[in-house]
């Protein structure tokens, strides 16, 4: 399959990239045996990188049990790590494509900035925890609520490095759709405990992981 960037797209993302403050580095992990749109995953971080000479991409094809692998927590493949000002806990399981390549190209520029776009309020919040947090966000290419609750994870992964924040595409990662019982998308899983279903505003999610927190015993 070849990936196409639409000229909107190219646009867009051109415009975005205009942005960026320091170079970000995408480390797309691929994998030798048999691996669904891993192909497609280097086109499209490629073709990405060429619209900015901030954007620079790493190929990793190790497995799971490497150690570049492990660096990263890095238990399946295709995916994407996303380093930018600092080393933020922000991946990609899967093809960020369809509605999912706005959400992506956004969490670029917000790496290369260090300064997602958060209410003050959540900020404070967030900055507080200092539990580790492990977000899931289940998603599908054709869904126009999961590129906001992505991007509402990842921007909290981007504010505390107790967070790690995942795009999981429910399609390209089927058993672990089916373990997570994922029946709708966006599916945002917490911890292995926590299941959210459908896209939250900022406020409302951030109050459903403080509460998470605070009863979690």
């Amino acid at each position: 399959m070849v990936i196409q960037i639409t000229e909107d797209a190219l646009k867009y993302t051109k415009e975005l990239f205009k942005k960026m403050d320091n170079e970000v580095e995408l480390i797309a992990f691929t994998t030798k045996n048999h691996c669904l749109l891993c192909n497609e995953l280097i086109e499209m971080v490629t073709k990405v990188a060429e619209l900015s000479p901030k954007v620079k991409v790493t190929q990793c094809e190790c497995e799971t049990d490497s150690a570049e692998a492990k660096k990263y927590g890095i238990d399946k493949h295709p995916a994407i790590v996303v380093r930018g000002k600092k080393d933020f806990n922000v991946r990609f399981f899967g093809l960020p494509g369809g509605v999912e390549y706005g959400s992506f190209i956004e969490t670029i520029v917000d790496a290369s900035t260090g300064e997602p776009q958060l209410q003050q309020a959540t900020i404070e919040k967030i900055s507080q925890i200092s539990e580790l947090l492990h977000i899931q966000v289940f998603v599908t290419p054709t869904c126009p609520y999961c590129p906001q609750q992505v991007r509402l994870v990842h921007k909290l992964a981007m504010t505390n490095p107790n967070i790690t924040g995942d795009m999981v595409e429910a399609m390209e990662f089927q058993e672990l759709a089916m373990k997570y019982d994922v029946l709708g998308v966006p599916k945002t899983v917490i911890n292995e405990k926590l299941h959210l279903e459908g896209a939250y505003p900022e406020p409302v999610f951030v109050e459903k992981v403080l509460e998470f927190l605070e009863n979690k015993d």
